[in-house]
């Protein structure tokens, strides 16, 4: 009977826990040619780093891809810090990268961290000193190498953005020894030549090619400069030390003129949308102030002496008209009311009584008569008729009783 059997997860299992407990395998630095190299879709990268005696299978995973600062490629000759574990479904083991260093810039780029940090403890990256790039410029400092691709790409899209902008170039050596003192005197002279932006850059190339941009002259002298600077150096996978002090950062030196250089021709556009936008806005303005005008004008003409004295004349007309009614209206109920009168007077009438048959007796002092008490035997009484007088004289009297007054026949005596 067969003792100590296991099964292969559990040597797989075992193998691992060696390799973890082991220092080197922990914190280990590989170089090697790079061959195989996949990227794959969900981000980590996948290949193998061999030399003449052998080969060793190495992933990068999405989350330590920061550790990789340029573009890996076949051929690669890189050094890659990492740890080495087994990768228990397939009893393989593998290189597990978390740092990617092309080979031969290790120690240059263990300067360049130390660098970075120490400038940036300083505050010297600090977004508080960046200053604004201004918008319109006329005048272009270029620190850089006098022949090349760069100065060329620089001034060519200058020019076709804005041919009025003055481009100035300070050929600084841009590689090699006293490359980073040259480019701080051009720093310097494009400071007093008092330009409105400088562009501080080069094409691409290896750590060693780039590294006179990682000097701390040159970091202090862009920190120091009172001119904005943008910095253009390499390609936009490089990054130097000048970059995080620059004003700006572009990807690339094209990129750079396009970020100092405003395009003119969206100037014009942009000044053509405003003469539209002024030209309409007066338009409207002046079609509101014309109907303003039209409107004062109409009260102007309502206000006028003119108006005013044909309004008021229309006034006195109206009130004349109901004046004029009022009295007719007036004489009307008058000639009514003189009328009812007139009836009234004539039923009255002495005359019309008499015509009735009724007569009217006086006495001789011709005052009427109406009371049988007030006259005697013997007086004379004057009777007045329709058509005459009649004297008479009183021979008897008679006195009726109980007969009721109809009318008061009383005058006063004068």
């Amino acid at each position: 009977m067969r003792k100590n059997v296991y099964s292969v997860g559990q040597v797989n299992t075992y193998i691992k826990n060696m390799f973890t407990q082991d220092f080197m395998m922990n914190h280990i630095y590989v170089k090697g040619e790079v061959s195989n190299c996949k990227y794959h879709t969900s981000g980590h990268i996948y290949f193998t780093l061999k030399d003449e005696t052998g080969a060793l299978n190495t992933v990068l995973f999405l989350r330590n891809r920061k550790g990789l600062n340029f573009s890996m490629k076949n051929g690669d000759n890189v050094i890659v810090l990492g740890s080495i574990s087994v990768y228990e479904r397939d009893g393989k083991y593998q290189l597990y990268a978390k740092e990617i260093l092309p080979d031969g810039a290790g120690v240059l780029y263990q300067r360049f961290e130390r660098l970075k940090q120490e400038l940036e403890d300083m505050g010297m990256f600090a977004k508080e000193y960046k200053q604004p790039i201004p918008k319109y410029i006329q005048t272009l400092g270029i620190v850089t190498a006098p022949t090349g691709a760069v100065i060329r790409d620089i001034q060519t899209i200058s020019n076709r953005r804005n041919p009025f902008v003055q481009t100035i170039l300070f050929p600084a050596l841009v590689q090699g020894e006293g490359a980073a003192a040259s480019i701080v005197n051009g720093i310097h002279a494009l400071e007093q030549k008092k330009v409105d932006v400088i562009i501080v850059g080069r094409g691409g190339g290896s750590m060693e090619d780039l590294w006179a941009f990682n000097e701390e002259i040159v970091a202090r002298a862009i920190f120091e400069c009172s001119i904005p600077i943008i910095s253009a150096v390499g390609h936009e996978t490089d990054t130097t030390i000048a970059d995080y002090v620059a004003d700006l950062r572009a990807p690339t030196p094209s990129a750079a003129a396009e970020l100092a250089v405003y395009d003119i021709r969206e100037l014009k556009g942009s000044l053509l949308s405003l003469q539209m936008e002024l030209n309409r806005r007066m338009n409207e303005r002046l079609e509101w102030g014309k109907e303003h005008l039209l409107q004062y004008k109409h009260k102007l003409r309502l206000l006028s002496p003119q108006n005013q004295l044909n309004e008021k004349r229309q006034i006195t007309i109206d009130l004349e008209e109901k004046l004029y009614l009022r009295m007719e209206q007036s004489l009307t109920q008058k000639k009514h009311e003189l009328e009812l009168y007139a009836q009234r007077l004539e039923s009255m009438s002495p005359v019309r009584k008499l015509s009735q048959g009724y007569s009217f007796v006086a006495d001789k002092k011709g005052q009427g008569v109406c009371d049988v008490t007030k006259i005697a035997q013997g007086d004379l009484l004057k009777i007045h008729m329709l058509n005459g007088t009649v004297w008479a004289e009183v021979e008897k009297i008679k006195q009726e009783e109980k007969i009721e007054r109809l009318v008061n026949c009383e005058t006063k005596e004068e």
